[in-house]
C-alpha cells in the first residue's frame, strides 16, 4: 500500500535506492531529448562555453582590461564557466522538470525527487564533454596543475549539491507558482554578475568577502580556479561561509521539496 510521506524531510533513502534505475533511465531520457535533431549533438556542449570565452575575453579582459590572477584570461574564464554553465543549465532545466511531466506524475507514483535530481544529473555530461577542451587549454597554456587538484571533486560536489537544491526549490515552487520560468533568466544574469566567472573575488574588499560568500557558487568558482589552474587560493572565511550556504540551500530544497511532494499531483 502507498501511503504518503509524513513529517518535514521524511527521506526514504531504501525507496530511493530501489529506484535508482528510473533514475538512470531519466537522466538517459533528459541526455537524448536534450540532443534530438540537432545537427551538431553533444558538440554543444563545448561550443557554449568556449563562445561565452571568446566574448568575455574580447569584452572584459580585451577591452574592461579585468585582471585574471596572473592567468591568460581566456583560460581564467572558461574554468569558471564550466561550473557556472553546468548551473545555469541544471537551474533552468529542473526548475521546469515537474510540470514537464505532468503526465506520468498525475499517473504513477514513484519519488517525484527523482526528476529533478535525474535533469541535474544529467547535466554532468555536458561538463565532462567541456572538461576535455579546458585541458587543452591547460596545455596550450602551459599550466600545469598542482597538488590542489585532488580537490576537484569536492568543489564538483558542491556545485552538484547547489544545482540540486536549487533545482529543488524551484520545481516546486514552479508547480504552485507558473511565474518561476518567466523570472528565472533574468534571475541567472544576476546571479552570473553576482559570482567571480569573468572577474576574481580579490576585487571584492577584504570586509565583504564573508557577505559574497552567502553566494553558494562564488566557492565553487573559485574553488575550480584554485584546484585545476592554481590560482590564488580562495579567501578561507569566504569559502567556508559559501559551504555553509551550500549545505543550507541543499537541505532547505531537500525539506521544501518534500514538504510540497505530497500535493505535486494534485498541484500540477
Amino acid at each position: 500500500m502507498i501511503r504518503p510521506s509524513r513529517g518535514w524531510l521524511a527521506l526514504n533513502l531504501r525507496e530511493l535506492w530501489g529506484r535508482r534505475d528510473l533514475l538512470y533511465f531519466f537522466a538517459w531520457r533528459d541526455i537524448k531529448v536534450r540532443y534530438k535533431q540537432t545537427a551538431l549533438g553533444v558538440a554543444w556542449a563545448v561550443i557554449q562555453p568556449f563562445l561565452a570565452m571568446v566574448v568575455f575575453s574580447l569584452f572584459f579582459g580585451k577591452l574592461a582590461k579585468i585582471p585574471s590572477d596572473g592567468l591568460p584570461y581566456p583560460i581564467f574564464a572558461y574554468a569558471a564557466l564550466l561550473p557556472w554553465q553546468f548551473f545555469a543549465k541544471a537551474l533552468t532545466e529542473a526548475s521546469t522538470s515537474l510540470v514537464a511531466q505532468e503526465r506520468v506524475i498525475t499517473k504513477v507514483y514513484f519519488p517525484r525527487i527523482l526528476v529533478p535530481t535525474a535533469v541535474v544529473l544529467a547535466g554532468l555530461l555536458d561538463l565532462g564533454i567541456a572538461f576535455v577542451v579546458l585541458l587543452g587549454m591547460m596545455v596550450f597554456y602551459g599550466v600545469t596543475p598542482s597538488w590542489a587538484i585532488l580537490a576537484t571533486p569536492l568543489f564538483l560536489l558542491l556545485a552538484i549539491l547547489t544545482a540540486l537544491g536549487a533545482g529543488f526549490w524551484l520545481s516546486a515552487l514552479d508547480v504552485e507558482y507558473r511565474d518561476v520560468r518567466y523570472t528565472l533568466p533574468f534571475l541567472t544574469q544576476l546571479w552570473l554578475f553576482a559570482t567571480p566567472v569573468v572577474y576574481p573575488s580579490t576585487l571584492i574588499p577584504e570586509a565583504w568577502r564573508a557577505v559574497y560568500g552567502l553566494n553558494p557558487m562564488v566557492g565553487v568558482i573559485e574553488g575550480f580556479r584554485w584546484a585545476l589552474l592554481g590560482s590564488r587560493p580562495p579567501d578561507g572565511t569566504m569559502l567556508l561561509v559559501s559551504c555553509v550556504a551550500v549545505v543550507l540551500v541543499f537541505v532547505g530544497g531537500l525539506i521544501y521539496f518534500r514538504r510540497m511532494e505530497r500535493t505535486l499531483a494534485d498541484r500540477i
